[in-house]
C-alpha cells in the first residue's frame, strides 16, 4: 500500500474506533438482534437452532451496512473527496482503502463476536470456528458491494433509504451462500466446502468490482 493509501487507510481507521467514531455500533446493533431473536422465539432450542445461522448472517448484514453511508459522506461535505478525486492515486484504490478501513472496525468486531454469540443461537460449540469462518470470508462482500450504495448516496437526499434499496437486493447471494455455508458446518447434508468456496468467490468479486463501481458513481455525482 502506498504512502497516501496508508495514511487515508491510518485516518478512516482512527476516526472510526475513536469514542463516537461508530466502531462498535454494529457490534451493539449485531448483539441487540441476536439477543432478542431467542425472547421471541421462545424455549424451543430445535427451532433456535435450524435459524440460527439465518439470525447470525442477517444481523451481520445489517450491522456490516449500519455505517456505509457515511463512508464517503463526510469527505464529501467538508472538500476531501474532491482533493482525493484529483490526487494521482486512482479513486477505486482510494474507495478499497476506505472500504478496508469500515471492514476492520466493523466487520472484523462481528466475527469475533459471532462465536459468543451463538451460544444463543443454540449453535454446537464444535461448529463455532466454522460459523466465524464463513462470516470471515463473507462480510467483506457485504462491505464491498455496500461501497456502491454508499457512492450512489453522497450527491443524494436520504441517501441512507436509498443506500438500503439499492444494495439489499444485491446482498441476497452472499446471505443465501452464507446461510448455506453456516448450515452446512452446523448440521449438514450438503458439504461445507461448496457453499463456502462460493462465497470466497463472491467477496474476491465484489471486492474488485465494487470500488470499480464506486468511483464511478462518486466521478459521476461530484463532478
Amino acid at each position: 500500500m502506498s504512502s497516501p493509501l496508508k495514511a487515508l487507510f491510518q485516518r478512516d481507521l482512527k476516526l472510526a474506533t475513536r469514542v463516537g467514531g461508530g466502531a462498535m455500533i454494529g457490534v451493539v446493533f449485531f448483539l441487540a438482534v441476536v439477543t432478542i431473536v431467542p425472547f421471541g422465539v421462545g424455549p424451543d432450542m430445535i427451532l433456535l437452532g435450524r435459524i440460527g445461522p439465518a439470525i447470525l448472517w442477517i444481523g451481520a448484514l445489517l450491522a456490516t451496512l449500519l455505517g456505509l453511508d457515511r463512508l464517503f459522506q463526510a469527505d464529501a461535505d467538508d472538500g476531501s473527496m474532491d482533493l482525493l478525486m484529483m490526487a494521482e492515486t486512482p479513486l477505486a484504490l482510494v474507495v478499497m482503502a476506505k472500504a478496508a478501513a469500515h471492514w476492520l472496525a466493523t466487520g472484523l468486531p462481528l466475527v469475533v463476536a459471532a462465536p459468543v454469540l451463538g451460544l444463543l443461537m443454540n449453535v454446537p460449540p464444535d461448529a463455532m470456528g466454522a460459523v466465524a469462518l464463513t462470516l470471515l470470508a463473507g462480510t467483506p462482500a457485504l462491505t464491498g458491494l455496500g461501497t456502491i450504495g454508499a457512492a450512489l448516496a453522497v450527491s443524494l437526499r436520504r441517501g441512507g433509504l436509498l443506500m438500503a434499496i439499492l444494495i439489499l437486493p444485491l446482498t441476497i447471494p452472499v446471505l443465501i451462500f452464507g446461510v448455506a455455508a453456516t448450515s452446512a458446518a452446523i448440521a449438514g447434508p450438503v458439504p461445507f466446502g461448496a457453499p463456502f468456496m462460493v462465497l470466497v468467490g463472491l467477496s474476491l468479486a465484489s471486492l474488485v468490482l465494487g470500488p470499480v463501481a464506486a468511483a464511478a458513481a462518486l466521478k459521476s455525482g461530484l463532478e
